[in-house]
């Protein structure tokens, strides 16, 4: 028998997995559901900036970097990211803001905010990834991530003004 609980699908006779994850530098260990996600584990462990918009992965604000590279975690498993290194936008600010919270800030890039952990995630890995990407690098970095306030134009701006200034 299967009983479905919001988003997480439990079978009966289903035992919890328990995962270890380090989540923003900090090793933890999670009770989890064999088909829970991870954009579900994270937030109900707490990490509630990590948003959950369209679960398909067609808007990006359940982003997340795994191991440094940028992933939509409402379709991961959380058991897929044992022994994983998973940040959140929060590990953006551990010493004050990150240059690109602030370009964003300057910019007028955070409007609504929904999607502003996705875009911050995803560009944070791209300038991680390359040092000067071009605009049409941003853009296509981007395209994952939907925002319904602005025509990207502010983002786009704020993080070539972080490329700009390195």
């Amino acid at each position: 028998m299967v009983e479905r609980t919001g988003a997480i699908i439990k079978a009966q006779g289903v035992g919890i997995m328990k995962v270890k994850i380090t989540v923003n530098g900090e090793k933890k260990v999670f009770e989890i559901e064999p088909s829970e996600k991870l954009a579900d584990t994270l937030r109900r462990y707490g990490y509630t900036e990590v948003k959950i918009g369209c679960r398909s992965g067609n808007c990006g604000s359940c982003t997340v970097l795994l191991n440094g590279k940028p992933i939509r975690s409402c379709l991961k498993f959380t058991a897929q990211a044992e022994g994983a290194y998973i940040e959140t936008v929060k590990a953006l600010n551990k010493d004050g803001l990150h240059p690109l919270q602030k370009a964003f800030i300057e910019a007028g890039a955070v409007q609504c905010g929904f999607c502003t952990p996705g875009m911050l995630l995803t560009a944070k890995a791209l300038l991680d990834a390359k040092e000067k990407p071009t605009k049409d690098e941003v853009k296509e970095a981007l395209k994952g991530n939907l925002c319904r306030c602005t025509g990207y134009k502010q983002q786009i701006d704020a993080i070539m003004k972080v490329v700009n200034g390195r």
